[in-house]
């Protein structure tokens, strides 16, 4: 992981779980995500495990997939 991207390890994490806990409490497999978000199989493994700095585009195509708000899925900023 580049150093930036360490920084966003933490809050990838997050995101990913959120993704997974919401995908799966509505019975979707991951393949069956990266059909209806058009993504690959690969890339959705690896979004949902935190492994990659995912575009904002992307999260909207996985929200609109799953029907579900992005703000389930943006880990909360503690100010």
């Amino acid at each position: 992981m580049a150093r930036s991207s360490k920084a966003l390890g933490p809050w990838l994490k997050v995101l990913g779980d959120n993704i997974r806990r919401v995908r799966a409490s509505k019975g979707m497999s991951q393949q069956k995500l990266a059909e209806e978000a058009d993504l690959n199989i690969r890339n959705v493994q690896r979004i949902e495990a935190g492994e990659i700095n995912v575009q904002f585009a992307t999260v909207v195509r996985i929200g609109t997939a799953l029907e579900c708000p992005l703000e389930k899925f943006v880990p909360k900023i503690r100010q």
